[in-house]
């Protein structure tokens, strides 16, 4: 159903996914409402799609229901985060559209977006502000430059982690800063991709179970993916 999302405005496209079945929280259409897609996007005339966009740096911004469907698994860490002043991570980060929507579910919580590209990091600042939204106060959002597939130790442990590219095996670095308990969604695979939910209990033990499938663009190396950066 989700080509059949796809709408003039924000707030539209939200009642869209809503009205079939691909979100199924009014605190997540809330959120995503409170977040205009067309602040994180290259094109406006498709910013309100639901479909995947290139976003420059041989980039894109996942399709709108897969950042729904993010938001509906992590959302019970996502609540123990902000209930806490805990930590939520937004690994390939890019435009900064999903790490909004997370800032805009747990206000009270340090939401940390990575990138390995200066450029994506310093285009997501601003569209952030786009949307009034200030980087760098705690409790609330950063933009930072570096590895995701090394996570961001200085902040860790994370309540929720949410991967935005897909991972031929999932980071040991990032199962190890996941809080206990704590929840990831991370698309894994090369070939055949799958979105898989990592689940860490109160006790420490890791779970792993995949979801379903997709297409995700490879979390790979920042000299790979732009060198000119």
């Amino acid at each position: 159903m989700a080509w059949l999302s796809s709408s003039r405005t924000n707030a539209e496209l939200v009642d869209r996914m809503a009205a079939n079945g691909l979100i199924g929280s009014d605190r997540i259409a809330k959120a995503m409402k409170a977040v205009d897609r067309g602040h994180y996007v290259s094109s406006v005339a498709a910013a309100y799609d639901d479909s995947p966009q290139r976003i420059g740096f041989n980039a894109t911004i996942s399709a709108p229901h897969m950042h729904a469907h993010a938001c509906e698994i992590l959302l019970p860490y996502i609540d123990e985060a902000n209930a806490q002043a805990g930590g939520i991570l937004d690994v390939g980060s890019g435009s900064g559209y999903l790490t909004a929507v997370f800032h805009r579910l747990a206000p009270g919580a340090n939401v940390v977006g990575i990138d390995h590209l200066d450029g994506l990091a310093r285009f997501a600042r601003s569209n952030l502000a786009k949307d009034g939204i200030t980087t760098g106060t705690s409790p609330g959002i950063e933009i930072v430059c570096g590895d995701g597939r090394a996570g961001w130790p200085a902040n860790a442990p994370y309540h929720a982690i949410h991967v935005g590219a897909a991972a031929p095996t999932i980071p040991d670095a990032l199962v190890e800063q996941l809080k206990a308990p704590g929840r990831m969604f991370i698309p894994v695979g090369t070939d055949q991709q799958a979105i898989w939910q990592v689940d860490k209990d109160k006790e420490g033990i890791v779970t792993k179970k995949k979801l379903f499938g997709v297409m995700y663009v490879p979390l790979t190396d920042r000299t790979k993916q732009w060198p000119r950066d």
